[in-house]
């Protein structure tokens, strides 16, 4: 079946967003590049999440400089690839004083160009007059964007094989990745050089490079409500955010605002528990989320998870939280040491996971980084 198909110059193992990411890269080079998907269509963590592309926040140095330029190129290709931008820019509440002080301390950083600390009556202002009664102020970043994931990565994916000539072999395993040659379920498949992209998949490509990684797994859960009948512009976080991202978290300011909100809402703590809310097109709210850490997650989510998000819901915006319409989970590889990985098990293949749930925050960066030096560009 294979036989007709061209020698190509990239093949990509892995149809999510860090797959997706690296091909663009590559076809933006002139490259001929084919995708190879295990499932029908891409179906993990990157159609999973809020398709939050978060700068502000993410890890001082590499992790955020990543960031930033992985949001340059959502920018250019979105409108490219017919992806609306859903909300531009984050609000992040402050319910406590020690929440201030990490906000302030976060804005004296090189991470807070162009961001502001809002006044509580400014923050209401600016979202149909919500927010919970203890509301001292708001963090407001211009840097993010966000599009709705589950529409965003098929509509990347129709782009790249429509106008960019990528091709895609979806339904299609890969035994084993050694250019020129790929072994798969349809046979051998020629290409130059090598780019896996697994998600959470330990155990089917290199996996005794993976496991030097120690790397284990996150199950998170997630929420649609209703229409609540108000308009987002931006996305938004509360308190908790400030101690779970690791670009406030790190600051000292942080110790002080953590073990308050342990004392006050351990099941929060206990749940991996911090809040987003993202609005889209069809008013609906995106919602979450948890965190629950496992070498092989159950996926049986606890009712206590989606109680402390709702929860936390209500606390940031004053107002109980509209019906819930949907459910889902969704895992993804994490690792304590790193954000993402990069690996070289050849001169011509590169292992590229993202161990933090930063996927669509950084993709586009590390993709055109790997891109860059694999063809020694």
């Amino acid at each position: 079946m294979t036989s007709k198909l061209p020698a190509f110059d990239l093949a990509v193992v892995g149809g999510g967003i860090i797959g997706l990411a690296h091909a663009a890269m590559a076809a933006r080079l002139g490259k001929r590049v084919v995708v190879i998907e295990r499932d029908p269509r891409a179906n993990g963590a990157s159609i999973r999440n809020f398709g939050f592309i978060t700068v502000s926040g993410q890890e001082r140095g590499e992790s955020w400089t990543l960031a930033r330029r992985t949001r340059d190129i959502w920018a250019e290709i979105a409108p490219a690839a017919t992806i609306p931008i859903e909300q531009r820019g984050l609000l992040l509440t402050a319910r406590s004083h020690e929440a201030l002080a990490v906000i302030e301390a976060f804005i004296a950083t090189e991470m807070g160009e162009e961001c502001r600390l809002l006044p509580a009556a400014e923050f209401r202002a600016q979202i149909s007059g919500l927010g919970g009664p203890d509301l001292l102020g708001a963090l407001y970043s211009p840097h993010e964007l966000r599009v709705e994931s589950r529409d965003a990565i098929p509509l990347l994916a129709a782009w790249l094989a429509e106008r960019q000539g990528v091709t895609f072999l979806n339904d299609t395993a890969v035994y084993a990745a050694r250019p020129p040659r790929l072994e798969t379920s349809r046979g051998m498949i020629e290409a130059g050089a090598v780019v896996i992209c697994p998600g959470d998949d330990f155990a089917t490509l290199h996996p005794e490079r993976i496991a030097a990684y120690g790397l284990t797994r996150c199950r998170l859960s997630m929420l649609k409500l209703a229409d609540p009948g108000y308009r987002l512009a931006s996305a938004l976080m509360s308190d908790l955010s400030l101690v779970r991202y690791r670009g406030y978290g790190a600051l000292s300011e942080a110790r002080a605002l953590e073990a308050k909100l342990r004392a006050q809402q351990p099941s929060h703590f206990e749940n991996g528990v911090h809040l987003i809310v993202a609005q889209g097109a069809d008013g609906g709210l995106i919602v979450g989320d948890s965190h629950h850490y496992a070498d092989l997650p159950p996926p049986f989510a606890p009712a206590s998870a989606e109680e402390d998000i709702l929860d936390e819901f209500a606390r940031a915006l004053g107002h109980a939280p509209p019906p819930v319409r949907e459910r889902w989970t969704g895992t993804y590889a994490v690792a304590d040491d790193r954000t993402f990985l990069i690996d070289a098990p050849a001169a011509d293949v590169r292992l590229v996971i993202v161990t933090s749930g930063t996927g669509a925050s950084t993709g586009f960066g590390i993709a055109e980084r790997v891109i860059a030096d694999l063809f020694q560009l």
